[in-house]
């Protein structure tokens, strides 16, 4: 992004809105926060330099679709503006923080706790999935709160929409996913098999509910071939004492969501119909979550920010080798 100054932001976006601070930077991106000039609304800029081989009509489908989207726990999308290098998306602002952070602060954290932040993910997963969207990136960064309210909202965000413009779509899920929280990768990407995006939604959101039921994630390999290699096989147990006290009906919905064939594994429609969902106890405490939650935010956000392209570097020559395992070309 060093060749986009905020001088270079073009007139259409000047002209409206106040461009303030960076809010976060991207391989392909960076977030600007904006200010509407008439009504004084607080907006959020994301700002996509638009790669040589790019796949524009993906991105153009996906944005559309987006910009149609309604619905209270999905990140609005408000504008699209685009020049010829550069593709400019106005955004809800989130400054609520992330979901997991605030299940930290809080006092008091049960199953029925749990459930219902997981419905909550799920029904807006389903109704995306209803309009023809995936998310192929769902993890604890794009989990967000409104605000900082005590009951904020959570939002569905960052829909990735540059790994759009990779010539190797596939494979841009999977190296932007894996610099950060690789864990959340379902099998059938890494094997680079031909995939449905809305399994692979489900998959992620059963990694999720696992470190929701006891605060660390399933797949937690030190290095990345170990690590792929337990996506793969479905390699995870519930451990001592930490699961000790969850009820088997929230297990049970795990197991289910965490099946490594994707044309078996839950649906948004039947999570929401499953029966923990309709009978979790609000009287089954996850304090011992909550702590471990704590451990692993710190680490999670550590070893991001320590990463950075050494970490890309690892994962590419990661990739290749897995692809050289599987048969597949690299």
């Amino acid at each position: 992004m060093e060749k986009l100054n905020d001088k270079d932001i073009d007139p259409a976006i000047t002209e409206e809105y106040d461009i303030g601070e960076t809010l976060g930077t991207g391989h392909f991106s960076k977030v600007k926060l904006g200010t509407h000039k008439q009504t004084g609304e607080k907006v959020a800029i994301k700002i996509i330099v638009k790669p040589k081989d790019n796949k524009m009509h993906m991105l153009k489908t996906e944005v559309d679709i987006l910009v149609k989207a309604d619905h209270p726990n999905v990140v609005k999308l408000y504008k699209v503006h685009e020049t010829d290098t550069v593709l400019y998306l106005v955004l809800e602002i989130l400054d609520g923080g992330e979901l997991f952070d605030r299940i930290v602060a809080r006092g008091h954290y049960s199953e029925a706790d749990a459930r219902d932040l997981s419905i909550t993910m799920v029904k807006a997963i389903q109704y995306l999935h209803s309009i023809g969207i995936a998310h192929r990136d769902l993890k604890p960064e794009n989990l967000l709160l409104k605000d900082s309210s005590e009951n904020a909202v959570v939002k569905i965000t960052d829909f990735g929409l540059s790994k759009i413009f990779a010539p190797d779509a596939e494979a841009e899920v999977v190296m932007k996913t894996a610099c950060g929280t690789p864990g959340y990768v379902a099998p059938e990407i890494l094997q680079n098999k031909g995939y449905d995006s809305s399994a692979v939604d489900m998959w992620s959101t059963g990694v999720i509910l696992y470190i929701l039921l006891c605060g660390f994630p399933p797949f937690y390999e030190e290095e990345l071939p170990a690590l792929f290699d337990s996506i793969i096989n479905g390699r995870y147990d519930f451990p001592s004492p930490w699961w000790d006290s969850v009820s088997p009906g929230a297990k049970k919905l795990v197991k289910q969501l965490l099946n490594v064939d994707p044309k078996t594994r839950l649906t948004a429609q039947q999570v929401i119909e499953h029966e923990w969902i309709a009978s979790a106890d609000p009287s089954k405490e996850l304090g011992g979550a909550k702590k471990q939650l704590k451990k692993y935010n710190a680490s999670r956000k550590l070893r991001k920010a320590a990463l950075g392209i050494i970490a890309q570097q690892r994962m590419e020559r990661a990739m290749q080798d897995l692809r050289k395992k599987v048969g597949e070309p690299s």
